[in-house]
């Protein structure tokens, strides 16, 4: 299914892929045997799993009470980014090398996404780092961040503005490292493989960041504004 919703292009070495620019050369590429639908529908499938659960969780009486439902959704993200960095991400990151050649799982769902971005076939240098400082440090601080949240720890908005700028400018850079690049590794315009899969899921990276940083911000300035605050009335009275 997928593959034909996608011209095929022989490139410098004769090989047939989907993937631009045409003349791109990968010549470990084998097509995909699983079709679009299977592969966007596992990942949303897991992702909505990772989403209930901690809704769940999430919704359950801790010692500082319920969580409010903008916090509980905050969370649920967290969760989420946790299995995409983690698993999905770091998948990327260790088998980068033969991903346009291996029909695992993961491998074809990475050659799926790369109709929108083929620097995932080619193992562009900033995708590669990108994506193993996203797999091996924000998917772990992502899965910590809601054991904090769970939990109540006291650096619990600490972590979720460290991720949430770590996200945000690693989201930026691969956005305008594209646009220097004159958009040449999607179908400008496609309405599934540019604008759903390289604009939209990406967007998720920078749209909810950013209103987590603002939120950590409110927070961690308010616990200061305390802070500040009981340390003045403490030296009042002494």
């Amino acid at each position: 299914m997928a593959a034909s919703m996608v011209m095929e292009a022989t490139s410098a070495t004769g090989v047939l892929h989907p993937y631009w620019p045409r003349n791109l050369s990968i010549p470990s590429y084998v097509a995909n045997d699983r079709s679009m639908s299977e592969i966007l529908v596992f990942l949303f499938s897991v992702s909505g799993v990772f989403l209930l659960v901690t809704w769940l969780v999430t919704g359950l009486k801790g010692a500082t009470g319920r969580m409010t439902t903008w916090r509980r959704l905050a969370v649920c993200w967290l969760a989420v980014c946790g299995f995409i960095h983690g698993v999905i991400e770091g998948w990327f990151s260790l088998y980068y090398h033969i991903i346009p050649a291996d029909q695992s799982f993961l491998s074809q769902l990475w050659k799926e996404y790369s109709k929108g971005d083929s620097r995932y076939v080619i193992a562009d240098n900033f995708t590669v780092c990108m994506e193993t400082v996203t797999a091996w440090i924000w998917g772990p601080f992502s899965f910590w961040a809601v054991f904090a949240f769970l939990t109540n720890k006291p650096y619990r908005f600490v972590l979720q503005l460290i991720i949430s700028l770590g996200q945000l400018y690693g989201a930026v850079l691969y956005f305008y490292t594209e646009h220097r690049d004159g958009y040449a590794h999607s179908e400008l315009g496609h309405p599934i493989y540019f604008w759903f899969y390289f604009v939209f899921l990406n967007m998720l990276w920078i749209v909810i960041p950013l209103l987590l940083i603002v939120d950590a911000w409110r927070q961690l300035s308010a616990a200061q504004t305390h802070s500040d605050a009981s340390k003045a009335h403490k030296s009042k009275r002494n």
